[in-house]
């Protein structure tokens, strides 16, 4: 191998990898910048880094050399999957500084139980892939967004995320039923067996649910999953206000047990949907403030959302709706769903925040908080998506037009994150609803939470990982590891 590489690492990567020349496959290896770059940069495009060197190992025994190797020299280390983090969460340190431990090769489902309902899966599978397998043995794994094509299993476990099925099945931290990882020093934890009563003291598993991997290296995770429905019905509605449609998801939630997806999005979301997603078509015609998709799986298919929004039309909380009158309609009522988030990046620079309120007040803080920003930031236009059922919003502050995108987000946005992360807390919610803290909410995360919360969070990560080398800069900000200094 050639080792002119090294030149470009710090003494302790350097050290590191010479370590690992014997004890890992060269393949692991990798040192060309054209196949690193790529995964430098997160899916927003909004933070850059560098790694002199990415590390792809296709088990769990060579995570733990790799990790050893990183504890023995001091060496931070950046675990990453598909790199879809919608909060700079797996992008490396732009001084180069830590490495890219990719856990993309371990893309094994390893197991399926289909009597027990479990699937173990490798930190690199494809959500999509998971889907297909849990399929293909007659079940479900429910849990879904709209990076499943890209987003991994490690990443999912990492980041808690949440997806549009929450309202039934929560997010991914009530679907982990075990966890294997690799901690900073090394050491393997085998916690996959899917235990019902385990009270063996801190609970492990949960602890490294949410981590962002600052706490340890998901390398697999055993994983709930549920019978196949034998209905699926999709409805969309148009509706004049939020509050309207609380009031139609409380019946909803009433009559069924079964509704999985209850999602609103302003117009303007659907707008730009339609702008820029080639053969998008509005499901309903008319001008509506908001439009819902409503997804059940109850055994009276149809006809109970057909006599729902009957009733809701009768009662003026809708204006217009209909029913998706095929699988394939149904995944055209989806697909609009899916690409706000690309049809919303194609319109122009924004403030993005992923929050949670509590659900009876989502209505009222989409339109409060909406115009609350738009007064104290004269041109914006703020406005909020997502879903309705476990109160998380997808709230966008958008610059006026002309903004300089450059400009917008270095001087702009730090100031609107404040404002609107005051209101969100004020609101009694959190800044962190399903994408996590990263790099991108960090400081804001040390701004608002209590004292006791801060020092939790500051009390695990040097007790788990002292030296500081598991995806240093994100979630919570400690002393620099050893490779910084």
């Amino acid at each position: 191998m050639n080792f002119a590489y090294l030149r470009r690492m710090t003494p302790a990567q350097a050290a590191m990898l010479a370590d690992l020349a014997g004890a890992i496959d060269t393949a692991s290896i990798v040192t060309d910048r054209d196949l690193i770059s790529p995964w430098e940069t997160d899916w927003r495009r909004r933070y850059h880094g560098h790694a002199p060197v990415l590390l792809q190992p296709r088990s769990t025994a060579e995570v733990a050399a790799i990790v050893t190797a990183a504890a023995r020299h001091g060496a931070a280390l950046v675990a990453q999957g598909g790199n879809s983090s919608m909060v700079g969460g797996a992008t490396p340190p732009a001084d180069g500084s830590a490495l890219i431990l990719s856990l993309r090769r371990m893309n094994r489902v390893r197991a399926i139980d289909a009597d027990a309902g479990f699937a173990v899966a490798e930190a690199g599978v494809i959500l999509d892939t998971l889907h297909a397998a849990a399929h293909a043995a007659g079940l479900r794994f429910p849990l879904t967004l709209g990076a499943r094509g890209t987003a991994t299993i490690g990443g999912l476990v990492s980041t808690n995320a949440g997806g549009t099925q929450v309202l039934r099945f929560g997010s991914m931290r009530g679907l982990v039923a075990g966890i294997e990882a690799v901690f900073a020093d090394g050491s393997i934890h085998d916690g996959l067996s899917p235990l019902k009563k385990d009270n063996r003291g801190y609970d492990l598993t949960q602890l490294l649910v949410g981590a962002e991997g600052t706490l340890g290296i998901v390398t697999a995770a055993t994983l709930r999953l549920v019978p196949m429905p034998t209905t699926h019905t999709v409805a969309w509605a148009g509706t004049d206000t939020p509050d309207h449609a609380l009031q139609l998801l409380r019946r909803c939630q009433r009559a069924s047990e079964a509704i999985e997806s209850f999602e609103i999005l302003p117009r303007e979301s659907l707008a730009a949907v339609l702008a820029h997603v080639p053969a998008a078509r509005a499901p309903i015609a008319g001008d509506h403030a908001w439009h819902l998709l409503i997804d059940t799986t109850d055994d009276r298919g149809a006809a109970l959302l057909e006599a729902l929004l009957a009733a809701a039309l009768d009662d003026g909380l809708i204006a217009d709706a209909t029913i998706a009158a095929s699988e394939t309609q149904a995944a055209d009522f989806w697909r609009i769903r899916d690409s706000i988030s690309d049809a919303e990046r194609a319109t122009g620079p924004a403030s993005q925040h992923d929050l949670s309120v509590p659900v009876d007040t989502m209505p009222r803080f989409m339109i409060e908080a909406a115009a609350a920003c738009e007064a104290r930031f004269p041109g914006t236009h703020a406005s909020g998506f997502g879903h309705l059922g476990d109160g998380n919003i997808h709230f966008h502050v958008r610059a006026a037009p002309g903004t300089d995108p450059a400009r917008w987000y270095r001087d702009d946005v730090p100031v609107v994150t404040r404002f609107v992360d005051d209101l969100v807390v004020a609101a009694g919610g959190s800044i962190a609803a399903e994408h996590g803290i990263g790099q991108m909410k960090i400081d804001e995360l040390e701004r608002l939470s209590s004292p006791a919360r801060r020092h939790a969070l500051h009390a695990m990560k040097a007790a788990m990982d002292p030296q500081g080398i598991l995806n240093p800069g994100k979630l919570v900000r400690l002393a620099s590891p050893r490779a910084n200094q």
